[in-house]
């Protein structure tokens, strides 16, 4: 995986974590990899996925039983698209309105293009 420099590499990997539960990749109460097997697929140090997994049960969409791994929560998948979208509406969703509004798009304009966009992915 290819980090960006202006984001923490914990940060970024509890995307990719998320992502895969949106994708339903990963499903609720199944077991996913220890701190070890993913620090070694990310090619991290084990301390950043610690970090990783303490940010995913404070937000609840992880726990640990002891002894046996970390699993994900009844709750993942809701909480994750929770998480997701309080994400795109305070740092897409601005950004998206500025372009809007230099570019000179009206929300009438933007109504016909989503219409336009829904319907060629339709096809």
């Amino acid at each position: 995986m290819e980090f960006n420099e202006g984001k923490a590499i914990y940060l970024q990997i509890v995307e990719t974590i998320c992502d895969k539960i949106v994708k339903k990749e990963w499903g609720e109460e199944e077991r996913i990899p220890s701190v070890r097997e993913l620090a070694s697929s990310f090619e991290v140090n084990p301390n950043t996925v610690m970090r990783t997994y303490n940010h995913l049960q404070q937000m609840e969409i992880i726990y640990n039983k002891r002894g046996i791994g970390y699993f994900l929560s009844q709750e993942a998948y809701n909480k994750t698209i929770e998480w997701k979208k309080d994400e795109f509406i305070q740092t897409e969703l601005p950004l998206f309105i500025q372009k809007m509004d230099a570019l000179g798009y009206t929300i009438t304009d933007l109504k016909e293009l989503l219409k336009e966009v829904k319907n060629e992915n339709k096809q």
